[in-house]
C-alpha cells in the first residue's frame, strides 16, 4: 500500500546526488550524504528516519555523485524497514533513455526532478515530497502535508531562521501574516531577511508535474530556486511552513565541526527517544575501551574506539584510536582513524583510516580558528605540522620538513546556518 496521508498519496523524493565540494576533502571520494556525522551516523540518515517516523514509507533516492559507498550504506532501505515488497526505498542512479543514449546528468535539483516526471506520473501521487539528503533537523513531515492540503498550496515551503549575512547562501522567503509567500529570492546579493527555505517543500503533484514540463520548453532548468519556486510563489498559492527547533545546513567544514560542537554542548535535539529514533546502517562493535591514562572532557566515544590520551570537546568515531600522551581538541576523529602518542589535533577533523603519526601538531590554538582536515588514508608524519585551515588530500602522505608539498589550502570557505 501507498503512504497516505490527509488521505493523499504521498511521495518522497530525497535529492542525494550533489557533489558537496565545500565540504572537500570529505566528498573527494564519498557522496556528501554519505559523508559521517557524530562517528555513528551518516548525513543521510536523519533525512531516511525523519521520513519513516513520520509515516512515509515511498521513497526515492536520487543519486549522480559518486554513489556506490551511498548505495552501500542503504542497503537497499533495511535498517529503516524499506525494504518492502511494495514500494519501499527506491535508488534513482544517472540513466541513459532513447533520446539520450549517452546519458544525461542533472544540471541542478529541479532537472533532476524533471528526468524523472515519467517516472513520476506512473506512481501517481497527489503530493510530492522533495527533501535535501545533508541536513541535520528532526521534522514530522505528516504535519507539513496536512497543513499543504487544508491549504490547497501548490507548493509548501518549511522556513527556518538563521543569521542575516548567512540568508545570502539559500533561497531568502518573505511570508505574510496568512503564511503565504508573498516574495522569494533564491541566493541573493541582499537578503531579504533571516527566514529561508529549510530545503524541505511539500508540491501539489499536478502543478508540480505540470510547471516543470512548461519550464523545460523553455531551456534549462537549474536549482529549483532559479525558475521552478519563482514561478509558483508568482501562481500566488505557495506558502510557508517553520520549522521550530534545530536546523543546520552542513555544508561547509565550518559548519559541520560546529553541528558537531552543538550536540556536544547540548544544543542539538534527542537521538535515542522511543517514539522518534534515528537510525543508520549500524555495524556490531565492541565496546570502547577507555584506558587509565585517558582524559575525557565533553566527548562522544563510539563503539570499538581505544582513547588513552586527551579528548576534550571531541568525537571519537567507532575503532578509532588515541593513543597516551595524545591531544584531540573540539576535533571530530572519524571510524577508523588513529592519533599517535605525542601528537596534538585542534580544531581538525581527522576522516576515515587517516593516521596522525607521533608528536605531529595540527590546527590551530583558537576557538575560532578555520578548520583543518586529514584525508581519508592520508597520513601526516611523525613531526610534521599542518596549520590552521590547511587540508591534506586523501591517501597523501605529509613528511615533516615537507609539509608544503602536499598540504592545501582550500579556496574558499563559508558558514551555514542553523
Amino acid at each position: 500500500m501507498a503512504s497516505r496521508i490527509a488521505g493523499q498519496k504521498v511521495l518522497a523524493i530525497v535529492l542525494a546526488g550533489g557533489k558537496g565540494s565545500r565540504l572537500a576533502p570529505l566528498t573527494t571520494e564519498r557522496a556528501k550524504p554519505a559523508v559521517p556525522f557524530l562517528g555513528t551516523y551518516r548525513l543521510i540518515d536523519f533525512t531516511l528516519s525523519n521520513l519513516v517516523n513520520s509515516g512515509l514509507e515511498d521513497v526515492w533516492v536520487i543519486e549522480q555523485y559518486l554513489p556506490h559507498g551511498l548505495n552501500d550504506h542503504l542497503s537497499g532501505g533495511r535498517p529503516w524497514d524499506l525494504d518492502r515488497t511494495r514500494g519501499g526505498l527506491v535508488v534513482m542512479p544517472p540513466f541513459s533513455s532513447p533520446g539520450r543514449e549517452d546519458g544525461e546528468f542533472a544540471q541542478g535539483n529541479a532537472h533532476a526532478l524533471a528526468q524523472h516526471t515519467g517516472l513520476m506520473g506512473e506512481f501517481g501521487p497527489d503530493v510530492v515530497l522533495v527533501l535535501s539528503a545533508d541536513h541535520i533537523y528532526r521534522f514530522d513531515y505528516a504535519g507539513l502535508i496536512r497543513e499543504h492540503v487544508r491549504r490547497g498550496a501548490s507548493v509548501t515551503m518549511v522556513t527556518t531562521e538563521v543569521e542575516e549575512a548567512q540568508a545570502t547562501r539559500f533561497g531568502n522567503v518573505r511570508v505574510g501574516e496568512d503564511g503565504r509567500v508573498r516574495e522569494f529570492a533564491y541566493k541573493p546579493g541582499e537578503p531579504l531577511g533571516k527566514t529561508v527555505t529549510a530545503e524541505i517543500f511539500a508540491y501539489d503533484a499536478g502543478v508540480l508535474l505540470d510547471t516543470l514540463a512548461e519550464l523545460e520548453k523553455q531551456g534549462e532548468l537549474g536549482d529549483y530556486g532559479e525558475q521552478l519556486l519563482p514561478a509558483l510563489v508568482a501562481r500566488g498559492d505557495a506558502y510557508a511552513h517553520p520549522l521550530e527547533g534545530y536546523w543546520m545546513d552542513v555544508g561547509t567544514l565550518e559548519a559541520y565541526l560546529g553541528a558537531h560542537r552543538d550536540f556536544l554542548d547540548g544544543r542539538g535535539f534527542p537521538l535515542d527517544t522511543e517514539d522518534w529514533p534515528f537510525i543508520t546502517s549500524s555495524i556490531s562493535r565492541p565496546p570502547a575501551r577507555i584506558e587509565g591514562s585517558a582524559r575525557l572532557d565533553q566527548a562522544f566515544v563510539c563503539g570499538g574506539a581505544i582513547i588513552a590520551g586527551e579528548v576534550v570537546r571531541s568525537v571519537i568515531g567507532p575503532n578509532a584510536v588515541v593513543e597516551e600522551g595524545a591531544v584531540v581538541v573540539d576535533s571530530i576523529v572519524q571510524p577508523g582513524a588513529a592519533v599517535r602518542a605525542g601528537a596534538a589535533v585542534r580544531r581538525t577533523i581527522v576522516d576515515q583510516h587517516a593516521t596522525v603519526e607521533a608528536d605531529a601538531q595540527i590546527g590551530g590554538p583558537d576557538a575560532d580558528s578555520p578548520p583543518s582536515v586529514v584525508g581519508a588514508h592520508a597520513t601526516v608524519g611523525a613531526g610534521a605540522r599542518v596549520g590552521p585551515g590547511l587540508h591534506v588530500p586523501p591517501r597523501q602522505t605529509v613528511r615533516a620538513g615537507e609539509e608544503e608539498r602536499v598540504v592545501e589550502k582550500p579556496e574558499g570557505e563559508g558558514r551555514a546556518g542553523k
